[in-house]
């Protein structure tokens, strides 16, 4: 199991930053792919970025990619998203994820809201 714990969204402008964090816990913490998705009232959840369990690789979705940065700090098993550039259509509900290596089983945050005023 694997408990994820969100931190960073709120109300930005258009054009702002923000920083989103994800820390894990749990019992299967080791070697984990951490990533973000986001989510907007019905739609799909979408891809945002990722970064291996090493933190050697990272991944971005097209959204992302030039505006937003992924790290992680391995030793605490905390993700960041670094996001800049901010537009309004960025306004969704951020979901942290994270996969144990190895395994079938990926675990979720509870989310949180990022709002980009225009």
């Amino acid at each position: 199991q694997v408990h994820l714990e969100e931190n960073g969204g709120g109300l930005v402008q258009a054009g702002g930053s923000l920083r989103l964090s994800c820390s894990a816990s749990g019992p299967t913490t080791t070697r984990l792919a951490m990533g973000w998705f986001r989510q907007t009232p019905g739609r799909y959840r979408d891809f945002v970025a990722a970064v291996d369990w090493s933190g050697d690789n990272t991944y971005y979705g097209d959204s992302a990619k030039g505006r937003f940065t992924i790290s992680r700090d391995g030793a605490k098993n905390t993700v960041f998203l670094q996001m800049t550039s901010l537009k309004p259509e960025d306004t969704a509900v951020y979901y942290c994820n994270a996969a144990p290596l190895g395994t079938a089983t990926d675990y979720w945050g509870q989310g949180t809201q990022v709002t980009v005023s225009s």
